[in-house]
Parts: C-alpha cells; sequence; structure tokens
C-alpha cells in the first residue's frame, strides 16, 4: 500500500477516559512527524469534555455507543458521518469490533491498528500490541507501521491548560477558602470499577493523617458518579478535606489538580490526568498491577500495592472479589500511604532535577 495522506487525520480511542489520556502522545507524535492538516479525535463523551480545548485536536466526535449511538443503527450512522467527512487515514489504538467495522464502513482509504485487536481484518496496516509495554508506548507503536520506532518517538503525557480555564478554577477553589500560597493536597477516591478502589476507612485515615502533620487544604475530587464515596470520606474524616464534587467540572479537571503539590489517587482516569499535568502521584493499586501497562508514566510517582497472587483478577479489575475476601484493598494501611505521601513531597525539588524517565517508584506490601 502506498503511503498515505496526511491531510485529514482520524485518530478512534472511544473507551475510558484515561485510555484517552495515555493516547495524547500517539496524537502529538503523528503531528509531530507527518504532515497533518487536519487532526479529529473520535472518542467517549467525557473525553470531549476533558480535551475540548486541547490545541493538538482541530475537532472532537463523540461516540456516545452507550446511549444515543448505541447498537448496530448507531454504528452505522456514526460510519456515514465519518465517510461525509473524507478522512484520509484512520488510526486506532482500540481493539473492539465496533471500532474496525466503524472505520470501514466509513471507506477510510488507510485505516490503521492492532493485529490482536477484534478487527485486525479490516486495518489496511497492521501493528504487534507488546503486553509488557506500557500502554503510552503501546499506542504509539501504531506508528511502527509507518516505518516509525517507539523509542524515537516523544512519549511523554502533555494535557495544556489554557490560563482561561487555570484562572477560573483559581477564583473557584479561592471562593472554597484554598489560597494560592496554601500547600494543596489532591485525593481522588473514586473509580469506575469498585475492586480498584481503595476503602473508605482507609481515605479517610490518611486525610485525618495528613492533617495532623502538615498544613495544607485537602482537595477531593471526583466526579458526579462518585459523589456518595467522595461524601463518605469526608464525612468518615471528620470533614478535614473540601469535596470538589459538582464544585469542578471535567474540563477544569487539569487545572484543579494543577493546584496540587501532590495527587493520591486509586488507579483511574485522573490519575494520568496528574501525571500529564507533571503532578507527584501516589496511586493506589487495588485489584490491578502495573504489569498491565497502565501505571503512572513518570519517575515522580509511587504505586502502592498488597503482593497477592490473585491480582489482578481481570484488565479493568470488576464490581467485586471473585475470592469474596478483597484482601487488596483491605490490606493496604493508611500509614503505607503515607509514608509514600511524604516521601514525594520531600523528594519534589531532587526529582525535578533528575533525567526525565518514566518509571515510577513501585511499593508493594
Amino acid at each position: 500500500m502506498a503511503d498515505p495522506s496526511w491531510a485529514n487525520v482520524l485518530v478512534l480511542q472511544t473507551s475510558f477516559l484515561g485510555d484517552t489520556v495515555l493516547a495524547l502522545p500517539l496524537i502529538d507524535e503523528i503531528r509531530r512527524q507527518f504532515p497533518v492538516k487536519r487532526l479529529t479525535l473520535l472518542c467517549q463523551p467525557a473525553s470531549r469534555e476533558l480535551l475540548h480545548d486541547h490545541p493538538g485536536i482541530d475537532e472532537i466526535i463523540v461516540d456516545d455507543k452507550k446511549k444515543a449511538d448505541r447498537g448496530f443503527a448507531g454504528l452505522r450512522a456514526k460510519a456515514r458521518a465519518l465517510q461525509a467527512q473524507s478522512f484520509t487515514v484512520a488510526l486506532t489504538p482500540h481493539k473492539s469490533l465496533r471500532s474496525g467495522l466503524m472505520l470501514y464502513w466509513a471507506k477510510i482509504p488507510c485505516r490503521v491498528g492492532f493485529r490482536q485487536s477484534k478487527s485486525w481484518f479490516l486495518f489496511h496496516k497492521r501493528v504487534d500490541r507488546d503486553p509488557s509495554r506500557h500502554d503510552v508506548e503501546r499506542n504509539l507503536s501504531i506508528l511502527t507501521a509507518f516505518g516509525l520506532r517507539v523509542e524515537d518517538c516523544k512519549s511523554e503525557i502533555e494535557l495544556p491548560v489554557s490560563a482561561k480555564t487555570q484562572e477560573a478554577v483559581n477564583r473557584k477553589l479561592s471562593g472554597l477558602g484554598v489560597m494560592e500560597k496554601d500547600l494543596v493536597i489532591g485525593v481522588c477516591p473514586g473509580s469506575v470499577w469498585p475492586t480498584k478502589r481503595w476503602s473508605i476507612a482507609g481515605f479517610a485515615e490518611l486525610i485525618r493523617m495528613i492533617k495532623q502533620r502538615m498544613a495544607c487544604a485537602i482537595l477531593l475530587f471526583g466526579g458526579p458518579e462518585d459523589a456518595l464515596v467522595v461524601e463518605q470520606v469526608q464525612s468518615r474524616s471528620g470533614g478535614a478535606a473540601i469535596n470538589l464534587v459538582n464544585q469542578i467540572g471535567l474540563g477544569e479537571l487539569p487545572a484543579a489538580i494543577s493546584r496540587c503539590a501532590l495527587f493520591i489517587t486509586n488507579d483511574s482516569g485522573p490519575m494520568h490526568v496528574a501525571v500529564a499535568r507533571k503532578i507527584p502521584t501516589v496511586a493506589i493499586f487495588c485489584a490491578t498491577t502495573p504489569e498491565l501497562g497502565f501505571f503512572p508514566y513518570t519517575e515522580d510517582a509511587i504505586v502502592v500495592g498488597k503482593s497477592l497472587p490473585c491480582r489482578p483478577c481481570g484488565t479493568h479489575g470488576g464490581r467485586r472479589c471473585p475470592l469474596g475476601h478483597a484482601h487488596c484493598i483491605e490490606q493496604i494501611q493508611a500509614h503505607t500511604v503515607l509514608e509514600a505521601a511524604e516521601k514525594l513531597l520531600r523528594d519534589v525539588e531532587r526529582t525535578h532535577c533528575r533525567p526525565k524517565a518514566f518509571q515510577p517508584e513501585f511499593l508493594t506490601v
């Protein structure tokens, strides 16, 4: 197949929010390596809200596959809409049959994806997905179809925030009593998957311990779907943190995280946003493990997890522990997470002087 025209590029990633954040280096590298005139991202609704003003993306199209675009009729309608835009090349790290069918029915003349995809036979160019690599590197490996090596790509995750958005978030935080001079620590106790959430009791105890040791403001992050979990953490911590649910929109999340000196989170989308904003991160891994390739892609992070033979119990975690004991959640202690947080805070100046690397510290307890 001849080299494609890069005039009108489509990148498809309709998985979870964090997966789309991990595809940003791929988007940046496409811009850097090829004569792209227009680049469009096809993603799920939450990702559009997060990335709506990203300077490297000319247009965002939503595939609301669970609601408005669901089912076979929604798939065909979306494919027709894509066909009308006359894309010249489409690249997707998403491995679903739906994604491949959509690009095929859109009649995009150059379609590129993974050989391990369920729709591999619908791609013009196929590459191997190496399960041993981090997902950022797996996404970048799509470009090996055009002769590039992952090692030659710029793999840092970058998520710019506009001055206007940052100023708006600063005003909101000021109204909540968080001043520019304050030491701010962010805590994110939610996750789509219950088995990826550390315990409410653990987060609450951690917040109490932080307040006892440090003069700081603690911000509790979460979307509307996390409201109950965040409220319970806030209540059990004695109201020691500020609840940002329904105070900060998803489009403002990167700006709010940017105010933090440290971000403490489950394995979740906001974890990757914190990494993209260069915020030191303590990541608590319960049911999942770093070996799946979704750990924080930075040296300024510590991953805390319990060493258990049953981990991971699934690629994304699950709704409940299949063994019924949830040891991966219950056996992580607040003092262990606090030690990791204090270490990162001490190391901030030193780590910022080190050569850039993408491997966090793994603390297995």
